[in-house]
């Protein structure tokens, strides 16, 4: 893969992990999202320090983030225009 393919894809890597659905209207929901997107976050920064300041494989960093982001599903109830009521 080429050197700018490799960006692209962990740039589109870190941007899956970030862009969760907000959160319904319970508090649950809204601590589940919380901790979601703080864990995801830390994963991304992750990926990029590995690449940014170790020098690794920008393609392997990708593909490392879309595993760490799949073993992180939403498991909350995301907002709906009825405020995510289930």
């Amino acid at each position: 893969m080429r050197t700018t393919e490799a960006a692209t894809a962990l740039l589109r890597a870190v941007h899956d992990a970030l862009d969760i659905p907000l959160p319904g209207l319970t508090d649950a929901d809204e601590r589940e999202h919380a901790a979601l997107l703080a864990q995801r976050a830390r994963e991304a920064r992750i990926a990029l320090a590995c690449v940014l300041v170790d020098g690794h494989d920008i393609a392997r960093a990708a593909e490392l983030l879309r595993a760490w982001t799949e073993r992180l599903p939403v498991t909350y109830t995301p907002w709906t225009d009825d405020g995510g009521a289930a």
